[in-house]
């Protein structure tokens, strides 16, 4: 009985340390980037939300220095960015370049 609540306890602080953008943002996203009405997985909207949450876990970052676990995971969602740029971009090179403009990725 001890070991199940201690689970229970455990499971709630979990919970709150983990960092996500705010849901409210999500849908206004998924609308000013998608392809046709029913789109949410293309890869310029993964590539946007990506980008929402790498510039939130930033905010994050730059008061937590020592989050050495949301880090990593930063680091793992540019890389998952980069590699759906580099497919945008080898498939439809406009499309790669306006979506870079309205991002603001590159200089």
């Amino acid at each position: 009985m001890r070991a199940a609540r201690g689970l229970k306890g455990l499971s709630i602080v979990m919970q709150l340390n983990y960092i996500t953008m705010p849901t409210a943002a999500k849908p206004e996203i998924i609308a000013e980037y998608k392809i046709h009405d029913k789109d949410t997985g293309s890869s310029e909207v993964q590539i946007a939300l990506l980008t929402a949450r790498i510039n939130h876990l930033t905010e994050h970052l730059r008061t937590h220095r020592k989050d050495f676990h949301s880090r990593r995971g930063l680091l793992q969602m540019a890389s998952r960015r980069r590699k759906l740029l580099d497919y945008l971009k080898q498939h439809n090179l406009p499309k790669y370049n306006e979506l870079l403009q309205k991002l603001n990725l590159r200089k």
